[in-house]
């Protein structure tokens, strides 16, 4: 795997706010990568009024909403965000881009996010008869994805993610619907969770990550649960990260990841570097020392980690 990166996405000038340009500036030796125009494959996903509602936000330099800024070169960086994801999609890469993207949904930005570019490159990979399984372990819910795929068996949805936090969902009980009932896990972490609770989250639904059969596995990488990042309360170091990076490796042979959240300009290309790492099976770029989890949080997360498992009992083996 890969690092994918082009200075384009310096031109989504934020100013200042929590994703600004230093998130990928702080990246260095980075060579540039060519770029695909992504504006063909927005409508997998999202609704031709919005895409144009965007398009012209961004020429006026406005607020596509309270938390999402834009600027005159916010367009064009979001749709290569979109097209540079679709290239690791189809390389087994790493896109380092910005702005991120899964909170997107199909007819409106949220959390700092314009165009869902890991739903995109899933959907695209599903149009090709694919299976996709989506783990996101960024440490907020991406609520567009999960609400884009909520309905289909074709994307089985993972995330583990702080509750509450913002978007203030994603309960053990929203499993999917329909066809897609069951295909949906979000695993709810309490605030204070440090690397043993995270860890044990990934380990209690790898099996089921398995038994899906994905033949393309999409990260949605994001690295906000890391315990110095700005806005949660997780806390989680590089490790885990390198340990995620071994785990999937170890079971999974197509896998891609795009850049989600994390916001500690200064440790944010430790725990890329690390998640890397573990995928190529190369030595931990930084180390740490683990966290562990006060008895009472632990309390916590057992009592939701067991209400999801009789939620997803009816449709996978534990």
């Amino acid at each position: 795997m890969n690092l994918l990166y082009n200075n384009i996405f310096l031109q989504h000038d934020t100013g200042m706010h929590p994703e600004n340009v230093k998130r990928l500036e702080t990246f260095s030796g980075l060579h540039p990568t060519e770029v695909m125009d992504g504006t063909p494959y927005l409508e997998l996903v999202h609704e031709p009024e919005y895409i144009r509602r965007v398009k012209d936000a961004c020429a006026g330099g406005q607020w596509l909403d309270r938390d999402t800024r834009v600027s005159e070169g916010s367009f064009a960086a979001a749709v290569a965000a979109v097209g540079l994801t679709i290239t690791a999609s189809r390389q087994g890469d790493f896109a380092l881009v910005r702005p991120p993207g899964h909170h997107a949904y199909p007819d409106h930005s949220s959390g700092f996010c314009l165009f869902n570019n890991v739903a995109i490159a899933a959907q695209q990979l599903v149009t090709e008869g694919k299976r996709v399984l989506l783990f996101d372990f960024d440490g907020h819910l991406g609520d567009g994805t999960a609400h884009i795929f909520y309905e289909t068996d074709q994307v089985l949805y993972w995330s583990i993610h702080q509750y509450p936090a913002f978007p203030g969902h994603g309960f053990v009980d929203e499993i999917g619907a329909g066809k897609g009932k069951g295909f949906t896990i979000n695993v709810p972490l309490p605030p204070g969770s440090g690397d043993d609770i995270f860890m044990d989250a990934v380990d209690s639904f790898l099996p089921i990550a398995e038994q899906f059969r994905p033949d393309v596995v999409a990260i949605s990488a994001g690295f906000d649960a890391h315990i110095f990042d700005l806005l949660l309360e997780l806390r989680v170091t590089a490790g885990s990260f390198y340990q995620i990076g071994e785990k999937i490796r170890e079971r999974f042979k197509n896998v891609f990841a795009t850049l989600e959240g994390g916001y500690n300009v200064e440790m944010l290309p430790h725990c890329v570097h690390n998640f890397v790492a573990g995928i190529n099976d190369e030595e931990i770029a930084y180390t740490e020392e683990a966290t562990s989890s006060p008895r009472h949080v632990w309390e916590e997360y057992e009592a939701r980690l067991h209400a999801l498992i009789s939620y997803l009992q009816p449709y996978w083996k534990f």
